[in-house]
């Protein structure tokens, strides 16, 4: 028993119908892309676009009453240049994680805590940084190259892969060094093998010093709680007020690292 006589007219062509079908399609395209293709995108845009899609079949459905449905063709094309519309703009606009730069080894088997700590941290933040090799601005407008470096960049300035590995390689042992200040001297000597030292310093240079070293997860590894200061650092995932995927997997990362050796 058919609910209605056109049930199959209406699945296909109404615009109410189609803007049903586009909302679900938001909600699950992003969990399909980052499956798919392991990029991050925005959720506020996929929102947005559920919103905009239920609208369009709260409105198609007024415009739908007592017209006749197979009539309606215009329903499947209007819904099919949306989903193509945001999916690209999604895609254009995501996130990936990328290749972590290079680290030589170390020259001698008696490394120092700086070799062993590079060794971790440079593969590390590298990887959730992103290399560009050329001199950009920002979406604020800071000229930024290699792995987010905006000291002292200016436009035209262009280095190699190697070059930028270097230069994250400095700026990470000052992130570190900062970081290292809030520590305290029982932390320093005891709590921070080199996994531990560049999960928490990849935090400081993804978060800033300051805010990594007055977080709850520098307090909890001060006062000897290793495995509560690990799971801290997983809290730092939003980013204008929303949870991203990309720094969700950032801090899973960080997280993996920081737990080594934690009884």
């Amino acid at each position: 028993m058919r609910l209605i006589d056109n049930a199959g007219a209406v699945a296909r062509r109404s615009h109410s119908m189609w803007g049903f079908y586009l909302t679900g399609l938001f909600l699950i395209l992003p969990d399909l892309i980052w499956v798919v293709a392991g990029i991050d995108t925005n959720p506020r845009f996929w929102w947005v676009a559920a919103f905009a899609a239920w609208i369009y079949g709260m409105i198609g459905r007024l415009k739908d009453q007592g017209i006749d449905r197979t009539k309606v063709r215009s329903a499947p094309m209007i819904g099919l240049l949306a989903l193509v519309l945001v999916a690209g703009g999604a895609l254009m606009t995501g996130q990936r994680a990328h290749a972590p730069a290079p680290v030589a080894p170390a020259v001698s088997q008696a490394r120092t805590s700086e070799e062993a700590f590079l060794e971790v941290a440079i593969p590390l933040v590298s990887k959730w940084e992103g290399l560009e090799t050329k001199a950009y601005r920002d979406p604020v407008g800071v000229w930024t190259v290699c792995y987010g470096e905006t000291q002292g960049v200016r436009p035209g300035d262009q280095y190699t892969a190697e070059q930028c590995a270097a230069m994250l390689g400095r700026r990470i042992l000052e992130y570190r060094a900062g970081l290292h200040r809030h520590f305290t001297a029982d932390t320093r000597a005891r709590r921070l093998p080199p996994t531990r030292d560049a999960a928490y310093s990849s935090l400081a240079y993804n978060v800033g010093v300051s805010a990594a070293g007055k977080s709850t997860a520098t307090r909890r590894l001060n006062a000897g709680d290793v495995a509560g200061g690990c799971e801290a650092l997983t809290w730092w995932n939003k980013a204008g007020g929303r949870v991203l995927r990309g720094l969700v997997n950032r801090r899973t990362d960080e997280h993996r690292l920081c737990m080594v050796g934690a009884a």
